[in-house]
């Protein structure tokens, strides 16, 4: 059996940089495979290869600003599109893209596939327990997203 990690990633108590985990809650409310563990995190980097392990898919959910990013907007991302660090001074400088490499080339279990479902957020510093309006709105939109991309179980999805 196919095992699933929906990962949310944040911190729920700085605004918008809280989404992530928002999302994962409410995805958790919507599931009931026992297959698919939902989870959260206040970390990457290598955390996350310690999270990953034992999973065959990983759906994750974060919070991203872009250059130009409208916020509220969801983007549906892989690993590919984030670039790894090259010149690391510190271990607490390897992000996502350098973590999923250091994973793979150790011979650790990871996924065979990664799904990063982004919400753009607006203010990811101030000490807020809810979002802004349009990330706000834009929660039930990620959350319709990231159940489907776990298609595989979309039979086990809770109708409210």
């Amino acid at each position: 059996m196919e095992k699933t990690l929906v990962l949310g990633i944040g911190n729920s108590v700085l605004c918008d940089d809280g989404v992530g985990i928002r999302v994962a809650t409410e995805v958790g409310k919507k599931v009931s495979d026992p297959a698919i563990t939902i989870a959260e995190a206040c970390q990457g980097g290598l955390f996350l290869l310690e999270a990953f392990l034992g999973y065959d898919h990983v759906v994750l959910i974060d919070a991203i600003q872009t250059k130009g990013g409208i916020p509220g907007q969801v983007y549906e991302l892989q690993p590919e599109d984030f670039p790894s660090a090259l010149h690391l001074s510190s271990p607490h400088q390897v992000d996502f893209a350098t973590a999923l490499k250091l994973g793979k080339s150790l011979g650790l279990p990871m996924p065979s596939s990664i799904d990063i479902v982004a919400v753009e957020a607006e203010d990811v510093t101030t000490f807020r327990e809810i979002c802004t309006p349009e990330v706000e709105k834009a929660i039930p939109v990620a959350v319709e997203m990231a159940l489907r991309k776990c298609p595989a179980h979309i039979n086990h999805i809770r109708e409210d």
